[in-house]
This record gives C-alpha cells, sequence and structure tokens, in this order.
C-alpha cells in the first residue's frame, strides 16, 4: 500500500526548510509522523522575494537532497509557503439581493456575494496582485448577523465581510518556478502566517482571539485570529537581521560575532549585558510598536484574550516575552510544536520549522479541521482544497 506522504517547502529569506510527513492510522485515529528534513542557507532572496533564480534555486536543491536522504523518499510534489512583503491581506465587503422568489440562499449565492466583495477591492490594492485565499469572516441576511452557515437560510439582502490574502503575481510566479524547475510540482500555495498558524496555535487560542507574530530575519508577519477565524494579515519588512546589525554598530564588531552574540544571549567577554539589552530591547520595541498599531488600526488593541503568542527564528530571543506583554497589554507566550518522527537526529528543534510543517498538515488533512478559504487564482491544478469554502463559514 502505497505511503500518505505529505512534503511542505518554505523558502525563506534566511533558511529554506524541507519537513517530509506521513500520515498514519493509529487506533482509528489520524496522526502525523515527520520521517525526513532538510534545510539550507537561503540565497538570491531579499525580504522574500526572489532576487537570483539561480542561487535560490542552488540553495532549494541543497535542502531537498537532505531531506530526500533523511526520508528515503523521492520527492515529485510539495506543498509551497508563499510570505515575504509581497503578501498582504485587505478586507472587504460584498451585498446582493437574492434573486429567487422562495429567497432562499444557496451555495451559489455564497460564491456570488463573495466574487462581488472581491471587486470591491481598491485597484490599487489588487493590480499586480493574484488571490491566494479567500476567507468568509461574516454573513449579514437582511442586515442580522449569520451564526453557522447561510444556505439554506431565506432573506432579500445578503451581505459579506472576508480577508483576501493577496500576493504579488510576479513573486508567485518566481518562487514556483524555482520549484517546477527541479521537476518538483507544486501541488498548492499557502501563506506562509497561515501555515505556521496550523500548527502553533491551538482552536481555543483562535477561538478566543489571538495574534500570531513570525519574526523571521528580515519580515515579521501578523495574523489575528478571532472565532477560529484569520481576520486580519500583515507583513512588515523589519525582523531579526535588523537586531544583529544594530549590536554590530553598536558594540564595533563583525556581523558574525553581532548573531552569535544575539543567539546565545550575550557574552560578557565581548560586550556588557546591559548595553546589549539595551540594543536589543530598542529594536524589538520597533517591532512592538508596528504590531500594536495594527492592532488598533483593526481594533483590537488590548483585546486579544489568548493574547500574543511569538514564532520565527528571532523568537528565541530571551527577553521577547517580556517585551510583547508590556508593549502590547497582552497575554504572551513563546510557540512551541507538538510532533511524532522516526529521526534520530530531528533538526526541528524550534518553532522556525512551523511554516514548513504546517504545510506538510494541511496537505495531509481532509479540511475539517484546517479553517482556510479556498485558494484563488494560483494556477495551481488542485481539486482537493477547493471544496474548502463551505466549511468554512463563521
Amino acid at each position: 500500500m502505497a505511503k500518505n506522504i505529505s512534503v511542505g517547502i518554505d523558502i525563506g529569506t534566511y533558511q529554506i526548510k524541507v519537513v517530509v510527513v506521513e500520515g498514519v492510522k493509529e487506533n482509528d485515529r489520524q496522526s502525523h509522523k515527520i520521517i525526513g528534513t532538510g534545510f539550507a542557507e537561503s540565497k538570491g532572496l531579499r525580504h522574500g522575494y526572489i532576487i537570483n533564480t539561480i542561487d535560490t534555486s542552488f540553495s532549494l536543491k541543497k535542502a531537498i537532497a537532505q531531506a530526500e536522504k533523511t526520508s528515503g523518499i523521492k520527492i515529485k510534489k510539495a506543498l509551497l509557503s508563499i510570505g515575504g512583503i509581497g503578501v498582504s491581506g485587505v478586507v472587504s465587503h460584498g451585498s446582493m439581493v437574492i434573486p429567487r422568489a422562495d429567497s432562499e440562499i444557496t451555495e451559489m449565492d455564497v460564491k456570488s456575494v463573495l466574487n462581488i466583495a472581491e471587486s470591491e477591492i481598491p485597484a490599487n490594492l489588487s493590480v499586480n496582485r493574484k488571490i491566494i485565499h479567500t476567507i468568509p469572516i461574516a454573513y449579514k441576511i437582511d442586515s442580522r448577523p449569520v451564526l453557522g452557515k447561510p444556505v439554506g437560510m431565506k432573506g432579500i439582502k445578503f451581505e459579506t465581510k472576508a480577508l483576501f490574502i493577496t500576493c504579488l503575481e510576479h513573486h508567485l510566479e518566481d518562487i514556483i518556478e524555482v520549484v517546477e524547475g527541479l521537476d518538483i510540482e507544486v501541488v498548492n500555495i499557502m501563506a506562509s502566517p497561515l501555515a505556521g498558524g496550523l500548527v502553533t496555535l491551538t482552536k481555543t487560542q483562535k477561538i478566543a482571539g489571538c495574534v500570531l507574530a513570525n519574526i523571521g530575519s528580515e519580515t515579521v508577519s501578523v495574523v489575528v485570529y478571532e472565532n477560529n477565524i484569520p481576520i486580519s494579515l500583515e507583513i512588515f519588512p523589519i525582523g531579526g537581521t535588523d537586531i544583529t546589525n544594530d549590536i554590530a554598530l553598536g558594540l564595533k564588531i563583525p556581523l558574525e560575532e553581532a548573531e552569535d552574540i544575539k543567539i546565545n544571549d550575550g557574552r560578557e567577554d565581548l560586550c556588557p549585558k546591559k548595553k546589549l539589552d539595551e540594543i536589543i530591547v530598542a529594536r524589538l520595541s520597533d517591532i512592538f510598536e508596528l504590531i500594536e498599531a495594527h492592532l488598533k488600526k483593526i481594533g483590537r488593541s488590548g483585546l486579544l484574550p489568548a493574547g500574543i503568542i511569538l514564532t520565527g527564528g528571532t523568537s528565541g530571543v530571551s527577553t521577547i516575552e517580556d517585551m510583547a506583554k508590556a508593549t502590547l497589554r497582552l497575554p504572551s507566550k513563546v510557540a512551541s510544536l507538538n510532533f511524532t518522527t522516526d529521526l534520530k537526529n530531528c533538526q526541528i528543534k524550534d518553532s522556525s520549522w512551523s511554516v514548513a510543517y504546517g504545510l506538510c498538515i494541511w496537505g495531509l488533512s481532509d479540511g475539517e479541521d484546517v479553517p482556510l478559504g479556498a485558494p484563488a487564482g494560483t494556477g495551481i491544478r488542485t481539486n482537493k482544497f477547493f471544496g474548502w469554502l463551505k466549511q468554512f463559514l463563521p
């Protein structure tokens, strides 16, 4: 019997990570087991987008080779994340009059009102962009909020509020070209922040309300959840590399030493800890002020009971939880991953692997426990995930 295998590829600015997961049934329940991993230093990328296809392809090939060696499987298909400053989220509204005499809302009406909401996206936010996720946030029938599915209900005016996650079209095409250039079929695309949320957040956190902040090397991605639904997504062009650069300038040391100090929480022989803390706190303050400004913009400042969950390579900085709590006035914690593996020397040590691992879980899911809107406009040939839209309702 063929194995149920899923491969996730996360092409980040700092590292490329590949995870191979096998879906297995234990006591009539589906579980997941990591059977292979691979990583390589990213080259040819800047702020998440490709600036040198050849360099990026070389890095990806190295990561793929490691994953194939550790898993013992030839990788032919994979799910791919898309991130960087080219990705953004926009909320739009749509409304229509139910045309039938019986006033009953159908699946076709749901699709139609979402299409209307898409058409209402301002031109300056949609030009040169493709929609990769359409996520209904709320529905109304005759100005009254709908609890549950609107299909089968009756009314005259049908409205929706939806989150559209888009990315730059050429960015999407470049990243797919690099992967397919290695004879690997791209099964589907998911925005990196959402992929990370699949394995770092609990359903309870998503229902209560939380913000997931992935602090990478050159970008900070923020996705806000309420009622188990992503309601906002934003990516900022700032990250861990800025902290490294500040340390290098502040202490007048090479970048390599600055990175080592940041990761290892300072070295007394190289610098006074007080001076180092001042440098790190200053830059982290900039990051959390951006997040706070975004939460204020969407009316969620200080109003997310499950708080902020931190992930990404920079989430390992020792003072980061306290900084987040103080600046955002929210509960704060660093994300952790729970997984099983057959690997003796598993490379997955922290939440910086969450995106690649989340893609694998998405690939093995039947959609019931993974509430995401249907991808749109990606050009990826897939049927499995388009059925999720009717299941993904407030």
